[in-house]
């Protein structure tokens, strides 16, 4: 698995728990514990994301400049992708 596997599948699990603790939250609304951890989990996802976005560019069309998402090569482009 190369290194930018790894930073997408950080990224995702750490997405999906923070969307598992919103709905949580849905129903347990004034449990700490899980605002708490919710807030890291945001935190830490924008950190990997900011730095999945350094070395490999933006993951979607509302990041960065937007120039850069227009830039080659596309996702496809890229042999470790394919």
């Amino acid at each position: 698995m190369t290194e930018r596997e790894k930073l997408l599948k950080q990224l995702s699990a750490l997405q999906f728990a923070s969307w598992e603790l919103h709905l949580y939250m849905d129903t347990h609304p004034y449990d700490k514990d899980a605002m708490e951890m919710n807030r890291r989990y945001a935190r830490r996802s924008e950190d990997l994301k900011a730095l999945f976005e350094s070395k490999y560019g933006p993951l979607s069309s509302v990041s960065g400049t937007g120039e850069q998402w227009l830039k080659n090569p596309w996702p496809w482009d890229i042999k470790e992708c394919v």
